[in-house]
């Protein structure tokens, strides 16, 4: 009798067995994989703590693996350019050094596993980076890719992924959806109970998240810029946020692509020491020991508050503190040259200012684009690009969804043109905070007197402080921030579970 041989079952494809779609010879040629733009890029390689195993076993350092349970690969210096590569992509040939012992993800590609864009659903496409991709009959993608999305949806390759839930990336706008994953999405979502109960941030919470606010008293004149619920809700563009409630203490959270964090301590009437425990409690069991459980904007009364507890504290850049009057009035030499370029857009440009109305947005978007491309034409390093790109997606939600989630804007006019914006909020009777301004790069002074307008306004409807929120870590930012002689920099901390 003869022998017969089949293809192997799906449910025992081993992640080393699959297909690849792109050939080598393609590969070698490519100048995308394997190098990135910034050091923390979200598309930098995941590996499991199997292949973490192996990848060292064939020469990787372990100081590349921050977490041995499994993460994220830490990027090197391209030494051949500009940006960051994997340590395993030997740059002179284009090879990769580990190729037999890659990663799941990166087998997977020019495949992406991501969520979809409401962050409710696994969804498998193409990414349309990849330059093989976009000369490929769509067709042959179309078929390559079920044919894996079969194998993902089979019980080994669930829990592998289960297992390791980073290696489901979140919505990249470049990647054609070709279809959705069902049954693993089932298996992702059936989380622990705490993670379960989290719900969406959406406009509909801002009034909750203020009650939450002041119940906890933590808002004097000199509060974060991030005590307001305007400063998350626009980063809901880049990041998931979820909330929860326990005994009348509210938790905000968001996802990054190595795991949750709390962009602000919990909010309640109950001693700090205790909720932030539980804070920490619920990050572990949802991260594991990935290095993502933190909590961020902590104040210096709330560190004080926290004293003597195992915890680990680093400085973030702080938000920079004004007297209102003083940037309303621009008075005295230390402002002169404020005041000259004030003078100069009365004296040359014929700018009004007014309140911003629903029928400007799409003057707004367009000194949005026009102000992007003026930036980008000067010098930028990879962290303030990095910063552009993300504060588009955040301008966009706010020329649409700004009353409903408590910010005010007035434009600048020069005729009929849009050629500066700016949104606020007050973060409290005292203070207004400057969430975003942009203003024509090719208006010498525009920024100025936008920014002086804006507190004159606010002094008006009486307010005592301007908070101009960070630097972001920008030196030109910085140094922008400082000309205006600020009263303070407040304090601001992130703290992580550690020895003190």
């Amino acid at each position: 009798m003869g022998t017969h041989t089949s293809e192997p079952s799906p449910l025992a494809v081993s992640p080393k067995a699959l297909p690849q779609f792109v050939p080598d010879s393609a590969c070698r040629r490519c100048d995308v994989c394997c190098r990135f733009p910034e050091a923390d890029s979200f598309l930098r390689p995941y590996f499991t703590q199997q292949e973490i195993a192996e990848a060292e076993a064939r020469g990787l350092s372990r100081e590349y693996f921050p977490d041995q349970s499994g993460s994220q690969i830490n990027l090197v210096k391209n030494p051949q350019g500009e940006g960051y590569v994997c340590p395993a992509f030997d740059v002179s040939s284009g090879r990769c050094t580990i190729y037999e012992a890659r990663p799941l993800d990166c087998r997977l590609y020019p495949l992406a596993l991501m969520w979809n864009e409401p962050h409710e659903e696994i969804v498998l496409g193409w990414d349309t980076k990849c330059p093989y991709l976009r000369d490929s009959v769509l067709t042959a993608i179309t078929a390559y890719a079920e044919q894996i999305a079969g194998w993902l949806q089979k019980a080994s390759w669930i829990e592998i992924i289960a297992a390791n839930p980073r290696l489901v990336g979140p919505f990249q706008e470049d990647v054609v959806i070709v279809r959705s994953l069902p049954t693993l999405t089932t298996r992702l979502t059936q989380t622990p109970s705490a993670l379960s109960s989290l719900h969406p941030l959406t406009p509909a919470d801002a009034s909750r998240f203020a009650q939450a606010l002041e119940s906890s008293g933590c808002l004097p004149p000199d509060a974060l810029a991030a005590y307001a619920f305007p400063y998350h809700d626009v980063w809901t563009t880049l990041l998931p946020y979820r909330w929860m409630e326990s005994d009348g203490t509210f938790f905000l959270f968001a996802q990054s692509p190595d795991g949750w964090f709390m962009p602000l301590p919990p909010l309640g009437p109950k001693p700090l020491a205790a909720t932030v425990g539980e804070a920490f409690a619920l990050m572990r069991q949802w991260n594991g020991s990935s290095a993502a459980s933190r909590i961020e904007n902590l104040m210096a009364s709330q560190k004080w508050a926290l004293r003597g507890r195992n915890l680990c504290w680093r400085r973030k850049e702080g938000d920079y503190l004004y007297h209102a009057e003083h940037l309303a009035r621009l008075a005295g030499d230390r402002y002169k040259s404020q005041r000259a370029l004030c003078n100069r857009v009365e004296r040359e440009y014929r700018v009004i200012a007014r309140p911003y109305r629903s029928d400007d947005q799409l003057g707004c978007l367009a000194l949005l684009a026009r102000w992007v491309e003026q930036k980008r034409a000067g010098f930028l390093d990879e962290v303030a690009a990095l910063f552009l790109d993300d504060a588009m997606m955040a301008h966009r939600l706010v020329f649409a969804e700004h009353e409903r989630i408590g910010l005010s804007g007035t434009v600048a006019l020069q005729g009929s043109e849009v050629v500066a914006y700016t949104f606020g909020y007050w973060l409290t009777p005292q203070t207004w905070c400057v969430l975003i301004e942009v203003a024509d790069r090719a208006l010498p002074g525009l920024s100025q007197w936008l920014f002086r307008e804006t507190c004159r306004a606010a002094v008006a409807q009486g307010a005592t402080f301007i908070n101009a929120m960070d630097d972001a870590g920008l030196p030109g930012l910085r140094a922008a921030k400082r000309h205006y002689h600020p009263l303070a920099v407040i304090e601001n901390w992130i703290v992580t579970e550690g020895e003190a």
